[in-house]
This record gives C-alpha cells, structure tokens and sequence, in this order.
C-alpha cells in the first residue's frame, strides 16, 4: 500500500533560533538529539523500508520575517530532490502584511497551506500563541479568510480547551479546509482530561470542513505506546470517520524516542480492524486529495 506521511519537518539549524543556544525547556522534552541541520537525505534514510511514497511538510517556525524564505527553501529541495511534494507555510494572520506573504508564496508550485501555532495552556511549558483566544480575533478571521483565495488549507494546532472556539472558527468560514493537528494534542488521558479531549473533537467533528492527522502520539509521553495510539485513533476514527482522518510522522520530532517504523507500525497496527479501503483513505488517499498531490 502506498504511504502519504502528511505531516513532517526538514530544516538547517542556522534558519532556526529555537534550535541554537542552551537546551530549552520544549513541549516535547529534551532536544539534544535534533538540534542540528535535519535535511532531507536523512529523512529519506529514516522512511527507507516503509511504503512511504510522498510526503507533506509543515513549517518549522523558522523566524516570522523568513516566512517567505522557508517556503522558497524548501521548493528548492523538492525541485532537486522530488521531496516533499507539498508545502504548509507559516503565515501570521495577525499582521497586515499576510495577505501580500500568501501572494508570494502562491508562486511556488508545491504551497497548499498555513499554519500559525495557536495553542496555549496552562502549563506555560505546553504554551505556544500569546493567548488562547486568537482565533477568536477579528483581523486573524479576515485575513484567514484569504486562504480561500488560494484553495489552501489551515493547519488547526490547539488543545481541548481551545476546541469550541476552533470548531466555531471552522463554522463560520465553510471555504476553508482545516486540518487539525495532531488528533488534537491530547495531552491529559485522565478520565477527566479525556472527557474533555472526547468533547472538544466532538465539536470539531461537526464541522464537515475539519480533517484530523493521526500523529505525534509521544509528544507528551515520550515514547510509541501502542495501547494509548490505539485508543487515540479508534476514538478518533469514531468521531471523524476513516474519510476525515490523515496520518503523518511529525519527524524529526519524534525521532527522539523512536524510529521511523516505529512510529509508523504503531498506527498501522491501530488501523488494523479497519477495511483495506479506509486503510488507504487515512495512510494515502486523503492525503492526496486535502493536499492536491498528483497521483
């Protein structure tokens, strides 16, 4: 079967403050082990043996300034290499200038989306966006919007507590695919904070404009566990079905605790009790189609 990995990162640690310095406290842990360059020869080496065929890459925060600059570096390695095969850009929609960014973006063949990071908790270690509410801002709204413009999709990253007002955002503007990332990082798998979690997709789930990537499973663990991978995504599943749901790896992030078919075995097996057909939805075609992949 082939593979689509939607959801991945390359990057050179000259372009990117977070990775220079002293080892600073990260959502995902201790770093160490990837705070060099991350190029995509050695992300071709971590997929060797799997039936990864293309792939998707997501922005890397380099600095905002650069928007422009990451997305053209990376269309100069696929135009070498044929890797990856589409580009999620950053764009902040909170200044003026997004619109004339996205402009300039949409001249590189492989652009399909944005993403700006807007989640925030209570634990300043999980924090990302100055606030939770963003999404909730009347220049963000307008100049996502924009997206539309483009036929681009929005990379929706935000916790459990952020979901009702992620799920009005994508109600209210039905032109925009929005793609959530990571099964909605839980990060509580108390009964509780799976309540929650179970809640806010819920929501999320109601809007026919929202997907969700199966991935980054260890963010907050640390490691591949199979059995809390497979509650992740059955739940996932049942709330989305198999047509709205897309996989990716999130490496290099997830090459701190585990390799590549690691990451990817875990989730194939979580798909197991599934048909073949929604197999190849979840691990390729949907993928194809958010993101206009030649086939």
């Amino acid at each position: 079967m082939s593979i689509i990995d939607a959801h991945h990162h390359i990057w050179r640690q000259a372009d990117l403050p977070w990775l220079q310095g002293p080892t600073v406290p990260r959502i995902f842990g201790p770093y160490d082990a990837i705070k060099r360059d991350y190029l995509i020869d050695e992300y071709l080496r971590d997929a060797a043996g799997t039936e990864v065929t293309k792939s998707i890459y997501v922005q890397a925060n380099w600095p905002k300034e650069q928007a422009l600059a990451e997305a053209a570096w990376v269309q100069s390695v696929a135009d070498v290499s044929g890797w990856p095969h589409a580009i999620v850009g950053f764009v902040d929609f909170l200044d003026d200038g997004a619109r004339d960014l996205m402009r300039a973006q949409a001249r590189l063949p492989l652009m399909r989306g944005a993403r700006q990071q807007l989640h925030w908790h209570q634990n300043p270690l999980y924090r990302f966006a100055p606030r939770p509410d963003v999404m909730n801002d009347a220049v963000f709204r307008r100049n996502l919007a924009r997206l539309q413009d483009f036929g681009w999709v929005f990379e929706l990253q935000i916790f459990a507590a952020q979901m009702a007002d992620g799920a009005r955002l994508a109600r209210d503007l039905p032109g925009i695919t929005f793609v959530l990332q990571h099964a909605g990082m839980p990060e509580d798998w108390t009964h509780q904070g799976r309540q929650a979690w179970h809640e806010g997709m819920r929501r999320l789930a109601e809007a026919s404009n929202v997907q969700t990537k199966l991935s980054a499973f260890g963010t907050f663990n640390h490691r591949v566990d199979r059995d809390f991978i497979a509650e992740v995504v059955s739940e996932t599943i049942g709330l989305f079905g198999a047509d709205r749901c897309i996989w990716g790896s999130n490496f290099p992030i997830e090459k701190l605790w585990a390799s590549y078919s690691e990451v990817l075995d875990a989730t194939t097996a979580a798909l197991a009790p599934l048909s073949e057909a929604d197999r190849s939805l979840i691990l390729a075609g949907n993928a194809a189609k958010v993101y206009r992949l030649a086939v």
